[in-house]
């Protein structure tokens, strides 16, 4: 049986042009929303959303250089005011500094925080260190706990409300061949989403998640752009949609989260993917060990490195 791709379905539509916006102009005017991840990637694009709708923002990162840089591109959105905050996000005392020195500049606490920041990277289990474990939980699952403590804490202290929105991952809910130790993390995410909206709903700060399918993006990672290189086919055809995400299409749905329009929204998690997450073949396909996927050699085995 032969396939003819004259003949397959359009797929999803693409969505509008980058610029365009759902929610009305100025949504975020005169709010504060930080970004944690924002000098990169999907965080960057979120929050060039934010700021095309009047926020002003607070990107956090690790390196300099990448924040100078997004910070320049970020403020030729739309104009607003940006600020950076260098910090690992697993040391709750920079966490606080970088709080402190938001409301210092802009005189205000950030009204909306977009969890962004994570660590990953595609190993077997049985290969994965101690310290590779602990990197990626203690960023992805830790450090969005410090900061969204710290988030709560400001905003219960002063009675005043607020939005959280913690980027997660499908596989919270599948598990991740490949990636054990960031789908433990991010399962974490979800469970402490579910949790802190909950507890924290009672003095007006909603909490939400927000899971990204494949939406490729300028920044992602060698290692991250070799699995998808292996794809034969083409991306777009592996999904439902027929085409890859639009990091846009993450911002629009964040801003959306956060919004007024969303108030009665609390510990829901949204997926943006095309409905990837929940396809499944008629035939199950046939198994392939992840050290396969990964082109290692059987466990212990001299070559490798066991």
């Amino acid at each position: 049986m032969t396939d003819d791709m004259s003949a397959r379905p359009p797929g999803l539509p693409a969505p509008p042009p980058l610029g365009a916006a759902a929610l009305p102009a100025g949504t975020f005017a005169g709010r504060v929303v930080l970004v944690t991840g924002g000098g990169s990637g999907l965080g960057k694009a979120i929050a060039a959303e934010f700021a095309r709708l009047g926020g002003d923002l607070v990107i956090v990162g690790r390196t300099p250089e990448r924040l100078a840089a997004a910070r320049e591109e970020l403020a030729a959105v739309a104009g607003t005011r940006v600020v950076t905050g260098v910090c690992d996000i697993r040391e709750p005392e920079r966490v606080a500094a970088v709080f402190d020195a938001c409301e210092a500049e802009l005189g205000a606490r950030p009204d909306v925080l977009v969890n962004c920041a994570a660590a990953n990277f595609p190993v077997p289990a049985e290969d994965l260190s101690p310290n590779g474990w602990r990197a990626v939980v203690d960023i992805t699952l830790t450090g969005t706990w410090f900061v969204t403590r710290e988030f709560g804490r400001r905003h219960l202290a002063a009675g005043t409300p607020g939005s959280v929105v913690n980027v997660g991952a499908s596989y919270a809910w599948t598990g991740g061949p490949g990636h054990a130790h960031s789908a433990a993390a991010k399962a974490g995410v979800k469970n402490l989403t579910e949790t802190l909206a909950v507890e924290w709903g009672p003095y007006g700060i909603q909490v939400n998640g927000l899971v990204p399918g494949l939406v490729p993006h300028e920044d992602m990672v060698a290692d991250i752009r070799a699995n998808l290189a292996r794809a034969p086919g083409g991306l777009g055809a592996r999904q439902p949609a027929l085409r890859v995400g639009r990091p846009r299409e993450l911002g629009w749905a964040a801003t959306f989260l956060a919004s007024p329009y969303a108030r009665f929204v609390s510990g829901h998690t949204l997926v943006v993917d095309g409905a990837n997450w929940q396809r499944r073949s008629l035939v199950n396909e046939t198994v392939v060990p992840v050290r396969t996927q990964l082109g290692r050699g059987r466990f212990g085995a001299a070559a490798d490195g066991g």
